[in-house]
């Protein structure tokens, strides 16, 4: 008697997580021994699984960024200091401004040339070379630059929240997706445990019975065959448990992964799973709403986000102003002394700046456009969203309807089977049976058992579903 191989959730929960190594811990390890229920098993998850970590470390990521756009908002402030050494000063050629000057000069006072002829004002007089500049020259300052005002950097401080909302939901959706993983893994081990008390009831009836059936043999009123038949399924049943032992011990290797909790470690499970529990504050309580999901958040806030976008690009449309300030101090040196005696000149300006966006080439428009695609398609996956929740919630009622009326057929088909058993083999016993009988009664009473284990994983996830598609999880 076993679970089905494809009700062995652990397998497909290890595929959600990087691969851990399994090997042996050293002796000198030390081996904690951990006592959790199921609330207690999720806690521990919610610290240690890696993809939890990961997504608190991506909330702090976007603190950071949020600080990023935040630092859009005050003023930059930088220092500079910087030395030049010019080699070779670089050479100006100008027109020659120097020689009408002159010229003009001395014939305003009448002076002659060498003939004793007037002077006369030549008609080029050329160009002249001037280097500008010393060897070398040093300047020290300080600038300032505020935004006073930029439509995209106060949209992107409105939405530094709604991103940081953005960040966390993400992170409570994968809190949701292991812990409903951990309730089904959980779970079907606790199963497991009546599981392996049936089998462990079953072995101990056919040790009795063939202990039973080999004093039938002495006495004569069996064959040797009879004897054989009860102990190959003895046999069969005891191979049955050691699988079922080896699923139930990689099924705690599988939920120790999904808690990232070390495979050395000894982990027991506390909570006991009955019938009435299963079905206690379920359909009577079944009312949802799309706000429960946390997939709805989610998407919600994605909106948000996307309307933001729209905003953004419309505001960058109007003009930005900023204000502009330095000051500094100017030096230039023959030699390189500019810490002993020679003058420093003061540099200072103030700027006030208005950038006005006239035409871009249709830029903007296009990216207000694409935004508003973008929201579109948000809206339309909203939409999706909710029509997927309605079905996932009809289907996981009827589900979890289907599977209490299947654990409680299977629970009385269970019980009666067992009755027929003990019946048969009073019978036998007394004699009036036969061998085919009680084997017949046996097989059909481990068949009812293992039917009965399966229903009742099969309701717990039924459970783990439709709390999970009502936001009740």
């Amino acid at each position: 008697m076993r679970v089905k191989n494809n009700r062995v959730i652990w397998l497909s929960a290890l595929a959600l997580l990087p691969v851990m190594g399994m090997s042996q811990a050293k002796d000198t390890v030390k081996i904690t021994r951990h006592e959790f229920s199921i609330q207690q098993a999720i806690d521990y998850a919610k610290k240690n699984n890696v993809l939890v970590k990961n997504g608190l470390l991506d909330v702090q990521y976007q603190q950071q960024v949020n600080r990023e756009v935040t630092s859009n908002a005050y003023p930059h402030i930088n220092a500079s200091l910087g030395t030049t050494y010019n080699p070779n000063v670089a050479t100006q050629v100008l027109p020659n401004f120097i020689s009408p000057a002159t010229y003009q000069v001395l014939i305003d006072e009448g002076v002659q040339n060498g003939s004793g002829g007037t002077i006369t004002m030549p008609s080029d007089f050329g160009f002249i070379s001037a280097q500008f500049g010393t060897k070398y020259s040093a300047n020290a300052g300080i600038s300032l630059s505020q935004i006073l005002f930029d439509g995209q950097v106060f949209v992107g401080l409105q939405a530094r929240e709604a991103t940081l909302q953005f960040a966390r939901k993400n992170v409570e959706i994968t809190e949701e997706l292991i812990k409903t993983n951990i309730y089904k893994i959980y779970y079907q081990l606790v199963v497991s445990k009546t599981q392996l008390e049936l089998l462990d009831t079953n072995i101990s009836l056919l040790q009795r019975l063939l202990k039973d059936t080999r004093i039938i043999y002495q006495n004569g009123f069996a064959e040797q065959l009879d004897v054989d038949k009860v102990s190959v399924q003895l046999t069969n049943l005891q191979t049955a448990k050691d699988k079922v032992v080896n699923n139930v011990s990689n099924g705690y290797y599988g939920l120790k992964v999904l808690m990232g909790m070390p495979a050395r470690d000894e982990l027991v499970l506390t909570d006991t799973l009955g019938d009435q529990q299963i079905k206690e504050g379920v359909l009577g309580n079944d009312v949802y709403s799309y706000e429960d999901r946390k997939e709805y958040q989610y998407a919600q806030i994605g909106k948000r986000l996307n309307e933001y976008n729209i905003k953004r690009y419309k505001l960058s449309q109007i003009p930005t102003v900023t204000l502009n300030g330095q000051y500094a101090k100017n030096a230039q040196r023959d030699k390189w002394n500019f810490f002993g005696s020679g003058d420093w000149f003061t540099i200072s300006n103030v700027n006030l700046n208005v950038a006005i966006p006239i035409f871009n080439g249709f830029f903007t428009k296009s990216k207000i456009q694409q935004a508003k695609i973008d929201l579109q398609k948000t809206e339309n996956r909203i939409s999706a969203l909710q029509l997927s929740i309605d079905s996932e919630v009809e289907t996981a009622r009827n589900n979890f309807r289907s599977a209490i009326s299947t654990l409680d057929f299977q629970k009385k088909n269970m019980e009666l089977a067992e009755k027929v058993y003990q019946q048969t083999k009073k019978k036998y016993e007394s004699g009036l049976g036969s061998q085919a009988e009680i084997n017949l009664a046996n097989t059909d009473m481990r068949l009812a058992q293992s039917n009965y284990v399966t229903a009742l994983y099969d309701a717990v996830v039924a459970k783990v579903d439709f709390l999970k598609a009502t936001g009740k999880l």
